[in-house]
């Protein structure tokens, strides 16, 4: 069988943007494939290899496969599919793709595609090949046409090996949960097909606990307006409570994540417009979180989700509310007058009959003791609501002993410092954690920016040098270093000369911080000289000449010169070269000492290990156990302005990412 090559016509920086995806959302990408395909069965199978290591990804399916004549073409370029939005199968069903991206998502997962195609043209049955490498995804060799078995059926076999790694989560119960909420309209609307993968069936019927739907504010562009609606399916398992952007047909497109404070529903809603299948065919969907309509719709979706699980379990509390009332001790008197003391009502109940949940004596309480429990929680509750649910529930489940130890607390400290406190460590914690990320992981590493973006975070947590120290300079000059060395020393002299480097016209210094110790003498003075570097930059000859220089230039100035001051210097990065631990040899981080004066060399991961040592106690008082997703979205969300384009997926910034 020959085989034929074909140069494709997008360039090589557009194919990897578009191979970029999730295991999951990649696998996904290849089932909606087989389906556009007219598919009623698609089977995804992981073959592994001797050692028990995933060694190939197989997506098999019984559709129309494709034309041997045709292949070139929808190989070679993108917007040259066959597929348009809006259209249907030869079978009849709508369309999910448009544009023959979905292919290149392979190289997501594997440096390898083959695609095994058998398909029936007139009476004959044919087959051919199609291969693909990441190497150079621009060529598509595609084998000579040759007749099938006729004992083989119809489709296409998609297989990926050479895989980047193992994907467990292709198969894993959060995976399936996941792929089973991409497809959960899809199998709902076309009864007759079946998708397993690993052995595993997708079927939403058995796992879907309701189903409801919602009509949200039309969306109004160019003239046009369009309807949107929101279904909104409940799961009896664990989801990551995800809210889609669907096309008309209610496709999943893009997904967007956001925090619900809904309670423990576990759910999945679609968005469902011609709005979002008009920006799907202009090729607009992936800018969608700069698109104010669509950011409008998203948000109109999330304020409807809560509301519709609060009317759910302001339903479920209704029982237990009519029995209060019927007591008489119902703190609300008559109907609410409006939609605001109705939200609020509904706040009360839910979070009132989980109180009267918890404690198991509530019930048998005096209506007298119960009224007044019910009017202090409404008090409570109309300040706020979220944080008091929380709350509560925290501390109703405190055994009594630690509840006597709490009270016992409150009496010399208040809550408020408690809390604050707690935050403070808390907060700690998810830096560290988030920090160690961002400058270990290797991508992350590769794109953070040593100035605007290490520098700028690390200038606003001076606490990891010890809580000692505080900020005297950022980013300045060492004859703005001089002065703010005069002021601690309380010195009012105007400097009206320079400090001169010693190789520069003029030395800028990353951070400088200060400790100040008063006794009855003059002010004794620590300066810690901090230079930061990229994690992609070893400690080497240059980057320990630079940090001496500093120190020569401070010790050769005599303004700078006072018995009571101690400068030591700091070179930080991830690492450091073989001329930097020759020079540091035995001496744990010291490059030089001399009288007032030492000059180190230090890592993150050393500096990390001191913070996390000094915060071992109070976390584990705390019970804390911080995950590095938590901790790199504490670190987006407190240092958005600084950390722009460090992930990947930037459209997560507003909670837009993409599913294909």
């Amino acid at each position: 069988m020959a085989n034929h090559s074909y140069a494709g016509e997008v360039q090589s920086d557009f194919l990897e943007k578009i191979t970029r995806a999730k295991p999951i959302q990649a696998l996904a990408e290849f089932i909606w494939n087989s389906l556009d395909a007219d598919a009623s069965r698609i089977d995804v199978t992981v073959e592994e290899n001797a050692l028990g290591g995933m060694a190939k990804v197989i997506v098999c399916d019984n559709g129309t496969g494709m034309e041997y004549e045709k292949a070139p073409e929808m190989f070679k370029s993108l917007g040259g599919s066959w597929k348009r939005e809006g259209a249907t199968t030869k079978g009849g069903r709508f369309l999910h793709g448009q544009d023959g991206r979905g292919r290149f998502k392979a190289f997501a997962l594997g440096a390898v595609a083959e695609w095994d195609v058998i398909y029936r043209k007139n009476d004959a049955l044919l087959t051919f090949k199609v291969r693909i490498t990441s190497a150079n995804m621009k060529e598509v060799v595609i084998s000579d046409e040759e007749n099938a078995d006729v004992k083989k059926p119809l489709g296409v076999t998609m297989t990926i090996s050479e895989l980047h790694k193992d994907y467990h989560s292709l198969t894993s119960e959060a995976g399936l949960q996941e792929l089973t909420e991409i497809f959960a309209l899809y199998l709902s609307d076309y009864k007759g097909v079946s998708i397993n993968v690993g052995g595993f069936w997708l079927d939403p019927s058995t796992l879907i606990a309701s189903r409801g739907s919602v009509n949200l504010s039309d969306v109004v562009d160019d003239g046009k307006t369009y309807p949107v609606r929101l279904d909104i399916i409940e799961w009896r398992s664990t989801t990551n409570r995800a809210l889609y952007l669907c096309n008309a047909k209610g496709f999943p497109l893009t997904k967007i994540e956001r925090r619900f404070h809904i309670g423990a529903f576990q759910f999945s809603a679609y968005v469902k417009s011609e709005y979002i299948s008009k920006l799907q065919k202009e090729g607009m969907l992936e800018f969608a979180e700069m698109n104010p309509l669509l950011v409008a719709v998203a948000d109109g979706s999330h304020e409807a989700i809560k509301n519709y699980f609060r009317n759910r379990t302001a339903h479920e509390a209704r029982t237990v509310v009519e029995e209060w009332k019927e007591e008489r001790v119902y703190p609300y008197e008559g109907e609410a007058q409006n939609a605001v003391e109705q939200v609020e009502r509904q706040v009360f109940d839910i979070v009132a009959v989980k109180v009267a949940q918890y404690l198991s004596d509530f019930s048998t309480t005096p209506p007298k003791n119960k009224a007044l429990h019910l009017r202090l929680l409404r008090q409570a509750i109309e300040k706020s609501p979220e944080e008091l649910q929380l709350i509560l529930s925290e501390i109703l489940k405190l055994p009594k002993r630690k509840q006597e130890e709490l009270a016992e607390l409150l009496r010399d400290v208040s809550l408020s410092a408690i809390i604050s406190a707690a935050k403070i460590v808390a907060d700690r914690l998810k830096f560290l954690t988030g920090l160690e990320a961002i400058l270990f992981d290797t991508d992350t590493k590769k794109r953070l920016k040593e100035r605007s973006q290490l520098h700028r975070i690390i200038a606003q947590n001076c606490w990891l040098f010890g809580e000692e120290y505080n900020l005297s300079v950022d980013d300045r000059s060492l004859t703005e270093v001089l002065r703010k060395h005069w002021e601690l020393l309380g010195n009012s002299a105007v400097i009206d000369e320079p400090v001169k480097h010693v190789s520069k016209e003029r030395g800028i210094v990353d951070l400088v911080l200060s400790r100040a110790i008063r006794r009855h003498r003059a002010n004794e003075l620590t300066h810690l000289v901090v230079e930061l570097k990229a994690p992609k930059v070893k400690i080497d000859k240059n980057e320990t000449t630079q940090l001496e220089e500093y120190a020569i230039s401070v010790m050769k100035d005599e303004r700078f010169r006072s018995l009571n001051t101690t400068w030591v210097f700091w070179a930080i990065s991830d690492d450091y070269g073989d001329y930097a631990a020759y020079r540091m040899k035995n001496t744990n981080g010291k490059i030089y000492e001399a009288a007032n004066v030492s000059i180190w060399v230090k890592t993150w991961a050393q500096v990390l290990d001191e913070n996390r040592t000094r915060l071992q106690f109070f976390q584990e008082r705390l019970e804390y156990e911080g995950d590095k997703g938590g901790s790199l979205k504490h670190l987006q969300e407190q240092y958005a302005n600084f950390l722009k384009g460090m992930f990947v997926e930037e459209s997560e910034e507003n909670g837009l990412s993409r599913v294909d």
